[in-house]
């Protein structure tokens, strides 16, 4: 592992040589205010970290740190290197056969960056405490890799998320059966313990393939938010889900919502 002391806007930037993916991996880290080396941390984990300024992730982590309103929280932005064929979901690539490296991917934050980070920091080890977040086909990775290994992950952020990701193009055909991560969460279990935050925005897109007046983006995670309920999520415990009006697919928006996901993520938790 090589790290500078800091690459333009990261507290610390660290490189990985990835044996999976077969090439380095940049990862930039951001503390919080007032960060202690010996106290245990909170870990976020953030896909398309190369967009990390676009959505002020230092400014916000570093606000919401110093006025005591989450836990002091570690963030690991990575950074997109094949994009399209690193995100998706894992070993079930879409109908144009993207996402052909997610299942790598999942593999290189799992078994290398995690052991790299908790040999460098002192972390939390709590799965209500470590999170990942992503925004668009980074949102769908960030779910699939939650999905699949909430042991080590309690908590999920997506941004208008690609769940439209599925096994026939719609210009074939068009079928809900289609989209693959409702069909994963479909045939899965209920995962105890994994909770669930979603953004998405009114002008996420123009598209309305069924013609009910609500935009695919909207359509696609409200399905999905109903096949988590219907696995036995509580959808005003265990889910959370802000929509912005006029909110675009952009990190614009991103960026607003973002302080929300991280109050909810890593909020303190009400004493009694």
């Amino acid at each position: 592992m090589q790290q500078s002391p800091a690459a333009n806007y990261a507290d610390l930037t660290i490189y990985l040589d990835s044996k999976h993916l077969k090439f380095e991996k940049r990862i930039d880290l951001f503390f919080p205010h007032g960060h202690r080396a010996d106290a245990p941390a909170c870990l976020l984990i953030v896909n398309d970290g190369q967009d990390a300024q676009a959505l002020h992730l230092r400014e916000t982590l570093h606000k919401l740190t110093a006025k005591k309103a989450v836990r002091p929280t570690i963030i690991a932005a990575v950074h997109a290197t094949e994009r399209i064929q690193e995100y998706g979901t894992a070993n079930i690539p879409d109908y144009a056969k993207r996402g052909s490296k997610a299942h790598l991917y999942t593999a290189f934050l799992i078994e290398e960056l995690m052991p790299a980070l908790e040999q460098r920091f002192v972390l939390a080890q709590q799965a209500d405490c470590r999170a990942i977040f992503g925004c668009s086909l980074g949102g769908l990775s960030a779910f699939d890799i939650a999905w699949h290994h909430s042991w080590l992950f309690g908590r999920v952020g997506v941004c208008s998320g690609a769940f439209w990701w599925r096994k026939h193009s719609a210009n074939d055909s068009f079928a809900n059966s289609d989209r693959i991560i409702h069909a994963v969460v479909r045939n899965g279990h209920h995962k105890r313990g994994l909770k669930f935050w979603f953004e998405a925005g009114t002008d996420d897109e123009k598209e309305d393939r069924n013609n009910n007046g609500i935009i695919d983006a909207i359509d696609d995670t409200l399905d999905l938010i109903g096949e988590l309920h219907h696995k036995g999520y509580n959808t005003l415990t265990d889910v959370r889900y802000l929509e912005i009006q006029g909110g675009q697919h952009n990190q614009r928006t991103w960026a607003k919502a973002f302080p929300d996901f991280m109050l909810w993520a890593f909020g303190y938790l009400p004493t009694t």
